[in-house]
């Protein structure tokens, strides 16, 4: 089948990937000019990170990734005030853990269909109409064009989702934050594998070094209500000079330091909730479909689980769209809305309300050097959703794609050996 995929960034080209190898010719549109650069670190674990490793890109991942060992937060005097290490993830999840630039994770995918799938760039779905046999697409700027089925990957402000499920109003679910980030190059100080972080009551600022001399911000504060987002880094620069502007310790130096950066991002903190991801010859994958939101942790892992699974669907159900579309919300719907509720529960404590919350989240993260104590604030991470061997049911469908990385064992966690070394960036 030729499948519009409207959105290039995880869950789009990992969708691409998937549906390549099982013999569709899918098409991947991209509203930016390029694939994005830069942009926040996530965590990378769970049904992500064993999706990675069937794609064979988890060898580069690990080699782009950054093996953070601290979390701290300090006062305005810049004095450690609470925080954890982070073993505990790294016990909890057996060593497959990891934290990665968004970007690279989406850059590592495309890199496995390039030049295989067609990409259009600088363009949008603009209009979607379906018809008996096939959906016809219309663009902001190219020519119109039929497709078998039409997929939304195109993130918490889906085009596809409002085009073809209704307006997002009544889809999204505000969370009661707003997030920011933005990188520069030369900021001082530095402290390696750190996220460092500063909070007063409702609002919170990190900072994260990454290689190359740069230094990425983050910013998180508190809205009563899904406030508009400006769409120019002008105005996004004066949200965060508004919001920030009294706070002490880095902050000032910061926020002088945000008037040379670009691409500065910006947006609510909220979940997707409909009742259905797909309609007729459309669906949706990703945020598009049941954003986690940034509490979750692990949204771009989720997208890839979803990918993987409507991929797999498809080539179990043959051209029976309808079926695959059916055995895929049933399969991954009760997951996500577990992953959603669980992060709902969380977003109370996020950044704390009052100087009362500061202090008692401070002393609560102190108690997780007790491994029995870190174990229970941490919760299970490990993704509770079996994952069936797609290619191994239809391997008459399945043409394994060729990677340019080794594809990865994954079945047991690293040696001691290999993991001291990834945690110390040293080459083995």
């Amino acid at each position: 089948m030729k499948i519009a995929i409207n959105g290039a960034g995880v869950a789009g080209p990992a969708l691409a990937h998937w549906l390549l190898r099982y013999g569709h010719e899918p098409v991947l549109i991209e509203k930016a000019p390029a694939l994005r650069k830069g942009g926040y670190i996530i965590d990378f674990w769970g049904a992500g990170y064993d999706i990675a490793g069937k794609m064979g890109i988890l060898p580069r991942l690990l080699d782009l990734g950054y093996q953070v060992e601290e979390v701290r937060f300090v006062d305005a005097q810049g004095q450690k005030s609470g925080g954890f290490s982070t073993e505990v993830f790294w016990r909890m999840t057996g060593d497959r853990f990891t934290s990665l630039q968004r970007s690279d994770l989406a850059a590592t995918i495309y890199s496995t269909i390039e030049g295989k799938v067609e990409t259009i760039f600088d363009d949008g779905i603009a209009s979607i109409e379906e018809r008996p046999d096939h959906v016809h697409v219309g663009f902001d700027h190219a020519s119109p064009r039929d497709f078998d089925l039409v997929i939304g990957a195109d993130g918490l402000h889906s085009r596809v989702r409002s085009l073809a499920f209704g307006p997002e109003k009544e889809a999204e679910r505000f969370l009661g934050y707003c997030v920011a980030a933005f990188e520069v190059t030369g900021y001082r100080p530095r402290e390696e594998l750190t996220y460092v972080s500063h909070a007063l009551p409702g609002r919170q600022v990190t900072r994260f070094s990454k290689r190359g001399d740069r230094t990425l911000f983050m910013f998180c504060y508190r809205e009563k209500a899904p406030v508009p987002i400006p769409d120019d880094d002008a105005g996004r620069r004066e949200v965060l000079r508004r919001e920030f502007t009294d706070m002490k310790w880095e902050v000032p130096a910061i926020l002088a330091a945000m008037e040379n950066a670009e691409n500065i991002y910006l947006d609510r903190v909220s979940q997707i909730e409909i009742p259905r991801w797909t309609k007729g010859r459309v669906a949706l994958i990703g945020d598009a479909a049941a954003c986690v939101s940034l509490l979750a942790g692990e949204g771009c892992g989720l997208a890839m689980t979803e990918a993987y699974v409507l991929a797999g669907e498809l080539a179990g159900a043959g051209n029976d769209h309808v079926a695959a579309f059916s055995r895929y919300e049933e399969r991954m719907r009760p997951f996500l809305d577990a992953k959603q509720a669980s992060a709902r529960k969380f977003a109370s404590s996020f950044v704390p309300e009052t100087s009362f919350g500061i202090a008692f989240r401070n002393w609560m993260m102190r108690l997780m050097a007790i491994p029995q104590v870190a174990n229970f604030l941490v919760g299970e991470l490990n993704d509770n959703i079996g994952l069936p061997e797609y290619e191994a049911a239809y391997p008459e469908r399945s043409h394994a794609l060729p990677m340019r990385m080794p594809a990865a064992k994954t079945s047991a966690p690293p040696s001691t050996t290999w993991k001291v070394a990834r945690r110390k960036g040293v080459s083995i």
